[in-house]
């Protein structure tokens, strides 16, 4: 390898942390006490208590993220496991929602230890949907994914249902860096130089961790509780900066990545690299924050920001990590079976929605208890509840028809719209709608929903065919798209405007707005959009065969696939217009139209369908029945009736072995 070539991390290192010093003398020079008396006073009162303790907050959260990323990706034998992309993150932020509205006092008493409590329970749900699955890269993340979504669902919720008392909290989980004392630093220094020492005394299990676990476990090694103390280690030291500054995405996993990619060998030199890298990054990241904010103030969190950098970052480090065999997603699963009689089946499906549908419309809870409403009673009560629950059914179809589209095309059973971040792109879309104008129409939100849902797909899918991705890393490529999009997204609820409430309210998955003509809407796009699918429903049988043969038997793969696509991101972005981005129901609904032996594309479109519009419609009911008289969102119901089935989806596989 040429010495220039060599040297290029390097050069590249010398000028981020340049740029970043730069950008902070530029703080200082604009700030230095000038002047003379109460003005010079209070000039040195910020540079002293502000803008130099946010410099060393920035060098020390980041070089934590940085060591905390790489023990967890180091101890799972996962490149891509970091803070946020295993829950960790989402789950300290839920934690302090719930402590903060149910017990303040614990709160007062550690935030950080509040935080942990909250972190660690998300990781050790992550590893018990996995364990049997060997801790596969993908099924990691995946649930890791799911875990945080949840969570964010459930946090988005709590703060709707306690209005301004808790927005602040979500502001400021976009990780801002913005301080008034040398504390929160004082706090991350601890944590950074106790993590290094704890790295230090567990070098050589650290080191034998990277092989298999029968190799580690016959050199010695406790293999289950040195993984344990490893993660629980990162864990605490991600969860003390999303205590002290909020959640700050993909530091994790940018660190020790391009600590490897910068020529970092061996585990001591990572150890160096990983967290010096971090450190950059994060300082180098708020420094453009802050020049861009501008003499208006800061508007995007430093942690947003972070997430608007990583996710394409992550993009482009997916045809770089060869650092792991990928799993085949087929693994453990079994043969799914033909149904006999399809027909017979899927009018059993459509009695089942439509005596759901009933169930939802008629049973209830009023102030008297459970009543079945009929007569005047349902008629008086169906203004309410007809428009929503057919908007929900009709979002739910919308779904799962869009998903066994997106799941045959990429050929991909873990694929869904949730899942490739198509409902994150509606909601960037929406927002950029609601950015422009904050009363735009339902025709103005549909079209930026559909035009975001169809820009992300067809990203994914154009870099899917450029870099050769397989089925694993177009998984990931979606997470880095739901990643970009959410940071988008928290951004602007940061602005703390009319907007911001109504994307937070999005977010939840709150059907509790729509009416007539919100019905009518989603039902005349489910009639719109799903009758052209079940007419290709040959291209869709043919997807799955491969590029080459399906090109063979005729199919214009190109033509065909965008079409395709093209129908399921108008599905997604009208459905996640009306229930949310955080679903399952398009993941779940075909698997299990394909699991009761719906195997042909238009028996499980028709299955999906039917599933889909069945689940969503109990989710609307549950949502409204749970705290009655209070509702909660659909989104977050669906999501804790999709959540079982994947668990069971994750789970499944061989016992681990060694």
């Amino acid at each position: 390898m040429p010495a220039s070539t060599r040297l290029s991390p390097v050069l590249f290192w010398s000028l981020a942390a340049v740029a970043a010093a730069a950008l902070f003398c530029r703080q200082l020079i604009a700030g230095w006490p000038q002047g003379s008396g109460v003005e010079r006073h209070l000039q040195q009162i910020i540079l002293i208590y502000g803008t130099a303790p946010r410099a060393a907050t920035a060098l020390l959260a980041g070089a934590t993220l940085g060591l905390s990323g790489l023990l967890l990706q180091r101890v799972l034998r996962n490149p891509l496991a970091e803070p946020s992309t295993l829950g960790v993150s989402a789950g300290a932020q839920l934690a302090m929602a719930v402590a903060t509205i149910h017990a303040p006092a614990l709160m007062a008493f550690s935030v950080g230890l509040v935080a942990f409590a909250g972190g660690l329970t998300a990781v050790t749900l992550v590893l018990a949907l996995t364990w049997r699955r060997g801790l596969e890269p993908v099924s990691v993340v995946l649930a890791g994914m799911m875990t945080a979504l949840t969570a964010n669902a459930a946090s988005a919720a709590l703060i709707l249902a306690n209005g301004e008392y808790l927005f602040s909290l979500f502001i400021w989980g976009g990780g801002s860096l913005t301080q008034q004392s040398w504390g929160p630093a004082l706090v991350l220094g601890f944590a950074f130089l106790a993590g290094l020492a704890a790295a230090a005394l567990l070098l050589r299990p650290l080191a034998l961790l990277g092989l298999d676990d029968a190799a580690a476990r016959s050199l010695g090694v406790a293999v289950n509780a040195s993984r344990f103390l490893v993660i629980g280690v990162a864990v605490w030291m991600a969860t003390t900066v999303a205590a002290q500054v909020g959640i700050v995405g993909f530091i994790g996993l940018a660190a020790p990545a391009l600590a490897t990619l910068s020529g970092a060998r061996s585990l001591k030199q990572r150890l160096v690299l990983a967290p010096l890298n971090g450190a950059i990054l994060l300082w180098l990241t708020d420094g453009l924050v802050q020049v861009l904010a501008g003499s208006g103030g800061e508007r995007v969190p430093t942690g947003a920001a972070t997430a608007l950098i990583g996710g394409p970052l992550l993009i482009w480090l997916l045809p770089r990590l060869k650092l792991f065999e990928w799993p085949s997603l087929a693994g453990g699963t079994t043969q799914v079976r033909r149904a006999a009689r399809p027909i017979l089946l899927l009018a059993i499906l459509a009695a089942l929605a439509c005596l759901v549908f009933a169930m939802a419309a008629v049973l209830g809870r009023g102030p008297d208890g459970w009543t079945l409403a009929t007569g005047q009673l349902l008629a008086d009560l169906a203004d309410l509840r007809i428009p929503r629950l057919v908007a929900a059914a009709s979002a739910g179809a919308m779904l799962g028809v869009a998903g066994v589209v997106i799941q045959r095309i990429t050929s991909n059973p873990l694929a869904g719209p949730e899942i490739l971040g198509v409902g994150m792109g509606a909601g960037a879309g929406l927002a950029a709608v609601l950015l422009i104008s904050a009363t735009a129409g339902l025709g103005w939100q549909m079209g930026g929903s559909a035009l975001g849902a169809l820009v992300v797909l067809l990203s994914i899918l154009a870099l899917g065919a450029r870099g050769g991705l397989g089925p694993e890393r177009l998984l990931f490529a979606g997470i880095a798209a739901n990643a970009l999009c959410s940071a988008v997204l928290t951004a602007i609820i940061a602005l703390g405007n009319q907007q911001s409430y109504t994307l937070l309210q999005w977010l939840s998955g709150s059907t509790g707005q729509v009416g007539t003509p919100g019905a009518l809407t989603a039902l005349a796009g489910l009639c719109i959009l799903a009758p052209p699918l079940f007419l290709a429903a040959r291209w869709l049988d043919l997807f799955p065969l491969g590029h080459a043969a399906a090109q063979a038997l005729g199919l214009a793969v190109g033509r065909a696939r965008f079409i395709l696509i093209a129908c399921a991101a108008l599905l997604t972005a009208l459905a996640a217009l009306f229930v949310g981005p955080l679903s399952f129901i398009g993941l779940i609904a075909p698997h299990l139209a394909r699991l009761i032996g719906l195997a042909k594309a238009w028996q499980q479109l028709c299955g999906a369908l039917l599933i889909g519009a069945a689940l969503m419609a109990l989710s609307d009911w549950l949502a409204r029945m749970a705290v009655f008289p209070y509702q909660l969102p659909i989104g977050l119901f669906a999501a804790l009736l999709g959540g079982p089935y994947l668990i069971t989806l994750l789970a499944r596989g061989t016992e681990r072995r060694g």
